[in-house]
Parts: C-alpha cells; sequence; structure tokens
C-alpha cells in the first residue's frame, strides 16, 4: 500500500482551489493577486510538512520557517490590499519580504533565534489583521459588497489563525525543555494540516471565489448620527434609486464612495449611523427588493434575477434573501407575497407575510 501523508491530501485541494482561481481568470484582477499568491504559499509549505513529517526527510526543514513567514507577510498584504480604495502594484508592500530574508540570514548565521523569530512574525501579523478587523465588513472597501461579510469574516479567521499558530510555537517550544520534544512532531503536523486548510479556504472566500452562506450578526448600537451624516444618507439612496448601481456584481465601497466623492470611511460611518448596517448589507437590501419585485411580477427564473440584481454567489443571495424577506426566493414566489411598497423608501423595513 502507498502511504501518503495527510498534509499531501491538503496541498491536493489546495492545487484544486488555486487551479479553480486561475481558470476563472482571478490574476486579471489586481486585488485577488495577493490571495493567489497566499494560496500557492499554502500549497508549498503544505508539501514541505508532508516531506518532513511524512518521510522524515530532514534536509527539507530549513525551507519551512522561510515559507512560514512568507505566508504571515502574503495574508497581511492580501487583506491590507483588498481594504485599499485604489489598487496598486504589489511592489509596493516590497517591506514584507523583510521577515523572511531575516530568517534565511539567522538560518545561515544563527540558528537558535529562528524559532521565536517565527513566532513573532505570525504574532506580529496576526495583530496586526485582527487590529484592521476593528472597523468591520467596511474596512475591506475593495470587496465585493454582495460578499464583504464573508470576506470580513475570512480576515479575523486568518489573523486568529496566525495568533494560535504563533501559540502552538511556543507550546512546541516548551515541549522541548520539558520533554525533549516527545509531542513536537504530532503538534506541527497536526497543526499546520489544519491550519493551512482552514486558511486556504478563508483566502478562497475573501479572494470572492466561493462562500460559506453563514448568516449575519448585528453589531453594537451606533452614535446618532448627524446632520450630516443624514445627507450623505440620503444622497447615497438617490443615487440607488435614480441610477440602480446595487444591480452592478462588482460594486464595492470604494466604487461608491468615488461615485459620491467622498472618502470611503465617511460613507460607512454614515450607513452605519442612520441605518444601523454595514455598506453590504444597506446595497443588499436594495438588491433583495429589487429580486422580490421582480418574482412577483414576473417569471423569470431565480438565478437569471440573482444576477440580475447584482449576486454573483447564489449562497450568498439566498443568505441575504432570507435575512430580508424571512424565506427562500422559490418559497417567496410560491407565496405571493406582497412586493415592497413605493413609498418604502428604507430597504431595511422591508417585511414578508
Amino acid at each position: 500500500m502507498i502511504f501518503v501523508p495527510l498534509p499531501f491530501v491538503v496541498a491536493l485541494l489546495l492545487v484544486i482551489l488555486l487551479v479553480r482561481m486561475v481558470r476563472q481568470n482571478d490574476w486579471a484582477e489586481q486585488e485577488k493577486r495577493p490571495f493567489l499568491l497566499l494560496i500557492g504559499a499554502y500549497t508549498l509549505q503544505s508539501i514541505i510538512i508532508g516531506i518532513r513529517w511524512g518521510y522524515d526527510v530532514l534536509d527539507i526543514l530549513p525551507v519551512q520557517p522561510v515559507v512560514a513567514a512568507l505566508i504571515a507577510a502574503l495574508a497581511w498584504i492580501s487583506f491590507r490590499n483588498l481594504a485599499a480604495e485604489r489598487q496598486t502594484s504589489l511592489l509596493r508592500f516590497w517591506p514584507h519580504i523583510l521577515p523572511s530574508l531575516l530568517i534565511v540570514a539567522l538560518l545561515i548565521f544563527w540558528r537558535d533565534p529562528v524559532g521565536p523569530a517565527v513566532t513573532a512574525t505570525f504574532l506580529g501579523y496576526g495583530s496586526a489583521l485582527l487590529w484592521l478587523a476593528r472597523n468591520g465588513p467596511d474596512a475591506l472597501v475593495s470587496s465585493r459588497l454582495d460578499g464583504a461579510l464573508l470576506s470580513y469574516r475570512s480576515l479575523v479567521i486568518t489573523g486568529l489563525a496566525l495568533i494560535a499558530s504563533s501559540i502552538a510555537d511556543i507550546a512546541i517550544s516548551l515541549d522541548l525543555e520539558q520533554s525533549g520534544g516527545i509531542h513536537s512532531g504530532a503538534i506541527v503536523a497536526v497543526g499546520n494540516v489544519i491550519t493551512l486548510l482552514i486558511l486556504g479556504t478563508a483566502a478562497s472566500i475573501a479572494s470572492g471565489s466561493q462562500s460559506l452562506g453563514a448568516p449575519t450578526s448585528e453589531a453594537a448600537m451606533p452614535p446618532a448620527a448627524s446632520e450630516e451624516d443624514d445627507a450623505i444618507a440620503r444622497a447615497l439612496e438617490s443615487l440607488m434609486q435614480s441610477r440602480q448601481i446595487y444591480r452592478d456584481p462588482e460594486l464595492n465601497l470604494g466604487r461608491i464612495a468615488r461615485k459620491m466623492n467622498l472618502p470611503a470611511r465617511r460613507v460607512s460611518v454614515a450607513v452605519n449611523r442612520v441605518h444601523g448596517v454595514s455598506v453590504s448589507q444597506y446595497v443588499n437590501d436594495f438588491r433583495i427588493r429589487a429580486a422580490c419585485e421582480a418574482l412577483v411580477t414576473t417569471d423569470e427564473p431565480v438565478t437569471r434575477l440573482m444576477f440580475d440584481c447584482g449576486f454573483i454567489s447564489k449562497s450568498n443571495f439566498n443568505r441575504e434573501f432570507l435575512r430580508v424577506a424571512g424565506t427562500n426566493p422559490t418559497e417567496f414566489r410560491r407565496r405571493g407575497n406582497r412586493k415592497p411598497e413605493a413609498s418604502d423608501t428604507r430597504p431595511t423595513l422591508f417585511v414578508s407575510r
């Protein structure tokens, strides 16, 4: 019987994911390129782990911390790039190659601090990702709005996973000191395999290739809206109704902000204070209202309506439809639910019966 280490299976799954993204021409979209590189790095690391712990090849061991440091940096670059209003060349992130170069230098000249250096790298980038997540889903201004919540959750998952990896490294160091490393192999192999699979899925979700379809949760009550917030909210609502920009499947917060000649953060704050939701929820409410109207006034297939209203992912559409209408599209049409009243200008007020 041929022995195939579990990390190789994970690597195969990641390769399939990567091929799928390449075939979807994701490399042509600048905000997705870092995620492709990140998943590629996850795949390489999984192969390295399989060779090291599956076949006990020690010669490949020095490559592992170098790739690990590169993964942490690429994770930060990927989500930071998604949080930028205007996409620029990845070359501007060149300083983040330095941690990997530092690991290479330590491997050549002084190997003792390699472990602590990798741990510090993971802890630093993990903390930076969680800090980036402090502003909620609207922080990812270049993320498509039909999947912004899932991209945000992927951001949080990645940050927590990097921190968890740093904690695992500390546990390995303690195990080496107390028991001579009896449990280290199991901790490294199992921990890294699980982490890489989770991170690969999270990266794919954040880049917009697939979705989890999880329910949403409301944030804490925002501060009271100012007159300026009300004015911005009215201007945005007018833009939605007159030009129906919500039908653009590639719409994101950055594009909305540019159409309004305002900073993305200012638009996000106004929507949150006036409507009590994120921009992605606000826009998706308009999309679902349009879908509801089409469901009761036309015989168009649900999938076609989904695309016409601005959704790309069926799972995202079904999740948002359930949140707004309280049921699924097919059941909504079967029941013949009333369409939203014309005077009901706030999308979050829609109630099905």
